[in-house]
């Protein structure tokens, strides 16, 4: 594929994500994450978007009834909340609660635990939406792959 939004909207080349790039192999993909070098099944792998959505609702929930109670303005409130304990627990934990009752952490492409710095790039972007819904073939929106992070499901320990 040769579009110009080949980079942006299908992600990085199988040469840039570590794996040994072919002359002439395709860069189709059996499953999301295969291309990053992620299991297809099973803790490590791509989280799908089942998962994700349910993380968002339960962490997005308990600010928007907080911020109805506290606050006059609770819409702006509500985004605030949310954004500022996302930050603070993808920075400090690698997951918000909604990411952990639905078996889910935040990591950086090579696996180590999203940082601040990511976690305010992605969280920024998270709040306007738009990125979180416009997402690759590795299912990482466009939050995630400005702050070079993946959402990957956990293990029993994670």
């Amino acid at each position: 594929m040769s579009r110009w939004t080949e980079t942006w909207l299908t992600g990085p080349s199988q040469h840039l994500a570590g794996a040994q790039h072919l002359p002439g192999a395709t860069d189709r993909q059996d499953y999301p994450g295969q291309r990053l070098g992620l299991p297809e099944h099973g803790p490590g792998s791509a989280a799908g978007f089942g998962r994700r959505i349910l993380a968002i609702v339960i962490d997005w929930l308990p600010c928007s009834v907080a911020a109805q109670l506290l606050t006059k303005n609770p819409a702006l409130s509500a985004l605030a909340l949310f954004a500022a304990i996302t930050v603070i627990s993808i920075a400090v934990a690698g997951r918000t609660v909604g990411h952990a009752v639905a078996g889910l952490r935040v990591a950086l492409l090579d696996g180590r635990r999203a940082g601040f710095g990511a976690a305010v790039i992605r969280t920024v972007l998270l709040c306007l939406v738009i990125p979180a819904v416009v997402y690759n073939t590795d299912g990482r929106g466009l939050h995630d792959r400005a702050a070079g992070t993946i959402v990957l499901r956990c293990g029993p320990h994670p």
